[in-house]
């Protein structure tokens, strides 16, 4: 992975965007294609690594290791690993993750409109 500048323009931008723009921070924290829908499936239980691929067939191993690592590092899930042999690792939402799941649910709910026809986007 590259270097980031960070007295670069863009990233004084992104860090002035970030600290006025509450939905500039939220999409920082959990933007991305994977990441609402990782957080989606937290939503209703704590889950192992293997149902959230199941889950989540089209993800590859790699996006959904480097999302659930992003979304811990942001505070957003927890991962508790268990001492045993297999190892036995959980991830679930943390209390900020779970701050988010009217948003998740707007979301959700808002999707379901859509496809129902409900609301017309022409």
């Amino acid at each position: 992975m590259t270097a980031i500048k960070e007295t670069s323009t863009i990233q004084e931008n992104k860090q002035y965007a970030l600290e006025k723009c509450p939905v500039t921070f939220v999409m920082e924290k959990m933007g991305g294609y994977w990441k609402p829908i990782i957080l989606y499936h937290l939503s209703t239980g704590d889950k192992r690594y293997s149902e959230l691929k199941r889950a989540i067939p089209t993800v590859t191993e790699k996006m959904l290791i480097q999302h659930l690592k992003q979304l811990e590092a942001d505070g957003l899930v927890i991962r508790e690993a268990r001492p045993v042999v297999p190892p036995f690792v959980t991830y679930r939402l943390s209390d900020a993750g779970k701050g988010l799941l009217p948003v998740i649910q707007a979301m959700a709910d808002w999707a379901f409109k859509v496809k129902d026809g409900v609301y017309n986007l022409q």
